[in-house]
């Protein structure tokens, strides 16, 4: 694979900042690991490590490469750090201390100061480099020398290895002949180069001078075998196996001892090893950038597991709140449709002319009967109450579920009672052989007395039914009793128009402020939740400039380039959650007006109630929802149950049913064509039958039809909430 990338600066931030971000631990080896590929991409010479255990002669090497005793020499371990050796025009010293301190000196005497162990075999620890510049001419190509201090000896040497071994080109492993591949040896063959992607490697057998000339056959076959199993990345046509005598060597570079420097094996290594060199350094990047592979795929693992961590926790929290959003949604849905259907039932039965059809005689009589508060607290409160609780109980509800805002209770005034003046009476005022004079109303008394007033509340009767009167036109053969029932009849209406304007006004001011409380609005997203968002989108963004920047250095990876952004559940709900009743209930009829009461004692013409209608007409997804509509109070109870509300899953102890509660079940079944044995899941089912067949919806072009509509669905429905109010 060719790599032409070059310009490593990016890839290099873009390695670091990943360290940043996954907080690794400045000791940890991976840590270590970028820090040596940086300085190894950074560095545009080549560089050449010579590794080995301690007192395998790794110093002497060089010295004897490059030509004098530039490196320090003892028989026990004495390289205390790495020394880096670079060109330069005289041979002199540059030592970094940690602290920024830097100490220049000529020659390398100061060595023994800063590079070598201690009394105690260690190393210093204020040291951070130390660089030796040598007028060699393989120098002054762009070549380094790297002498790392010996293995298998103390931890913390270990440590320096294993991280300069990263950021060298190639690699110099001396073996020691005489004890050949130790298992030390063959582990940090295996852990520290191959499994680190290091395989531009050769191997240098020193002492095999010392052996016998029948143990040198042996070894050099052993050492043949060793070089072979060894997967090196050099090259076709060099060898990855080279003997050297290390001291020999030196000894014949001091002398200038040509002949010598032949046999220890020296001239030939030189001459391959420039040669080797000469051609990996026009291919750099195929030796550093595979390292690079190896390092970045053991950060992208830890990008991706956080990416998942997170990931996963921030899916949890969302799925429990989108669970919660469309629990709240649905809720809120079906209350509304049910607070919606309260309203409109209530707003029809204030309609003027609903409530004159429904209450004009009983209005009249009571007046004619002066009992118009005992009829008002017996049939209109109560009729009104029963409306006012339906619309009342959707708000409760909501309040429950969402905790917005708590409701008002609907109140909805009597008007005052109106003051009769009645016609004075005549002497033969009191005849009861006209039509429609019959006491319907008779052992009540009035205050014009008994028969008298019987017959007053006979001619209410029989004028709203006869519609006898017209509204501009005034009968002079009118009797005292009719005249005084058209009054009465009169007033009834003026009340019942002034409670009918009323009750809508205060209706519909009621509707409005519906909307604050069927209202929920998503919480708050916890502060750890949010962090944990922002942290997701910084790790996929780094995760995927990363990537990019491995790419542009054709450096493939298994993971593909993260494509979604993390977004919080608030950002995917609108911030008004609530339905905002409409500015033109599209379920009142439009032509609907409210009629003033009229002046004087002359009845209303009563006209026939208009067909109350849906405009315009549902379309079929329409009214499938309005069939399914009929589950709502329990939808709501379930939905209760899955949010564990207080109370939801007990159910009261209700008393024994007496004889007439057992009928009226009896005949609720009868009613949806059921068995009493029947399950309640059957009673639902049949009900949505009914519903379905009954609908007003169904027939909204067949006014004909409505009024036996609307007395059956009121059955199915009396019958449904029966049997409902039985199975709780």
């Amino acid at each position: 694979m060719q790599h032409k990338y070059q310009r490593y600066s990016e890839l290099t931030d873009a390695l670091k900042s990943t360290c940043r971000i996954l907080n690794l631990d400045r000791n940890s080896q991976l840590h270590q690991d970028v820090t040596s590929i940086c300085h190894h991409l950074a560095n545009p010479n080549f560089q050449i490590a010579v590794f080995g255990p301690f007192n395998h002669g790794k110093s002497t090497l060089l010295n004897a490469i490059l030509g004098n005793r530039t490196l320090p020499i003892d028989l026990i371990p004495t390289t205390g750090a790495a020394i880096t050796v670079k060109y330069g025009t005289t041979i002199r010293t540059r030592i970094m201390l940690i602290d920024g301190t830097e100490i220049y000196r000529s020659g390398t005497e100061i060595l023994k100061q800063f590079a070598i162990l201690d009394d105690n075999r260690q190393m210093r620890k204020d040291v951070a480099s130390v660089e030796v510049f040598c007028p060699h001419p393989f120098l002054e190509t762009g070549i380094e020398f790297v002498d790392l201090p010996g293995t298998n000896d103390r931890e913390a040497q270990d440590n320096l290895v294993k991280d300069r071994l990263l950021s060298t080109d190639l690699v110099i492993q001396l073996l020691d002949a005489r004890k050949l591949m130790t298992l030390g040896e063959r582990e940090n063959l295996r852990d520290w180069l191959l499994d680190r992607n290091i395989k531009t490697v050769i191997f240098v057998a020193n002492f095999l001078n010392l052996l016998e000339p029948e143990e040198q056959k042996q070894v050099q076959n052993r050492l043949l075998f060793v070089a072979e199993s060894f997967r090196a990345d050099l090259p076709p046509g060099f060898s990855n196996l080279y003997r050297v005598d290390a001291l020999p060597a030196l000894r014949a570079r001091l002398k200038g001892d040509v002949a010598l420097a032949n046999s220890s094996g020296l001239a030939a290594f030189e001459t391959a090893l420039q040669n080797l060199v000469g051609i990996l350094q026009q291919n750099s990047s195929n030796v550093r950038l595979p390292r690079v592979q190896t390092v970045s795929s053991q950060l992208q693992a830890l990008l991706f597991d956080q990416v998942s961590n997170y990931s996963q926790a921030i899916k949890s929290f969302d799925d429990k709140e989108n669970a919660k959003i469309e629990i709240n949604k649905k809720a809120q849905k079906l209350i509304y449709q049910g607070f919606k259907t309260s309203i409109y039932e209530l707003e029809t039965w204030l309609s003027l002319p609903n409530l004159l059809r429904k209450y004009h005689a009983d209005v009249a009589v009571a007046l004619a009967e002066n009992n118009l508060q005992s009829w008002q607290t017996g049939t209109l409160k109560k009729d009104l109450t029963e409306l006012q609780n339906s619309v009342i109980k959707w708000l409760y509800q909501a309040y429950n579920f969402f905790k917005s805002e708590r409701p008002e209770d609907l109140k909805i005034p009597f008007p005052h009672s109106p003051q009769l003046t009645l016609p004075e009476k005549q002497n033969n005022s009191n005849d009861l052989t006209e039509p429609g004079s019959l006491a319907v109303g008779g052992g009540i008394g009035w205050l014009l007395g008994g028969p008298v007033g019987a017959a007053v509340v006979g001619s209410i009767s029989y004028i709203l039914n006869k519609n006898l009167q017209k509204q501009d036109e005034q009968s002079a053969k009118d009797s005292y009793n009719q005249q005084v029932a058209k009054i009465c009849i009169a007033a009834a209406e003026k009340y019942l128009s002034s409670f009918s304007s009323q009750g809508l006004s205060i209706l519909a001011e009621y509707e409005k402020k519906s909307g604050k409380v069927i209202y929920f609005e998503v919480s708050q997203e916890p502060v750890e939740i949010t962090q944990q968002r922002e942290n997701l989108q910084k790790l996929q963004n780094q995760f995927n400039q990363l990537l990019g920047e491995l790419q542009k250095a054709n450096i493939t990876s298994k993971y593909p380039p993260y494509q979604n952004q993390p977004k919080s559940v608030n950002s995917q709900i609108p911030k008004q959650q609530f339905y905002p009743p409409p500015k033109e209930n599209t379920h009142r009829n439009p032509d609907r007006k409210v009629e003033s009461p009229r002046q004087g004692n002359t009845p209303p013409k009563v006209e026939p109630l208009r067909q109350q209608v849906y405009t315009p007409p549902p379309n079929p997804a329409e009214l499938e929802a309005k069939f399914q509509a009929w589950e709502l109070e329990q939808e709501i109870a379930q939905i209760k149950a899955n949010m564990k509300s207080p109370g939801a899953n007990q159910k009261s102890q209700s008393p024994p049913k007496t004889p007439a509660q057992k009928d009226k079940i009896i005949y609720a079944y009868r009613v949806l064509g059921l068995q009493p044995s029947a399950s309640f899941l059957e009673v639902k089912q049949a009900y949505k039958t009914l519903v379905k067949k009954w609908h007003p919806d169904l027939f909204v072009n067949q006014p004909q039809m409505q009024k036996q509509v609307q007395e059956k669905m009121r059955l199915v429905n009396e019958a449904y909430s029966i049997l409902e109010k039985n199975n709780d």
